[in-house]
């Protein structure tokens, strides 16, 4: 495209109607990071049970894994929708999730949704962390969801 915009065989009308052509081929509005999320976990997760699981654990220190995976219904989805979540949670895209990442875990779930606690991270990282590498992988995720 660059080359035909800046070529003298094709005039400004020309011009003008491949710049057209090509901003109507772009997305009319930027997406909201609530829509964001809301399509990250798309054809995963119910938005229902997300917000109920996301109720479930509002006050701080009452975050439990296991009882959240279950409400949400990642417990009972495919090995592939899995390798999906964790993907969406590894916000960095290191093929890991680190503590910094499972401090903000209910924020990729729903905008707005509280932080964990020092003690509910380091008991989630923990608990997932079954190498001792200090972050949890793709496996060690599937094995915790895993009812």
């Amino acid at each position: 495209m660059w080359y035909l915009l800046h070529s003298s065989s094709i005039n400004v009308r020309q011009k003008l109607c491949i710049l057209s052509l090509c901003t109507s081929l772009l997305p009319r509005r930027r997406p909201k990071s609530k829509d964001l999320l809301k399509m990250a976990f798309a054809g995963i997760l119910n938005e229902a049970d997300i917000a109920a699981a996301i109720k479930d654990c509002a006050a701080a220190d009452s975050f439990n894994y296991k009882t959240f995976f279950a409400k949400c219904g990642l417990s009972g989805k495919s090995a592939d929708d899995v390798k999906k979540a964790f993907f969406v949670i590894d916000q960095d895209k290191s093929g890991f999730i680190e503590e910094d990442e499972l401090k903000l875990f209910l924020q990729n779930f729903k905008a707005g949704a509280r932080a964990l606690t020092d003690a509910e991270t380091k008991v989630f990282l923990k608990a997932g962390d079954s190498d001792g590498d200090g972050k949890i992988g793709i496996d060690e995720f599937a094995a915790m969801i895993k009812p």
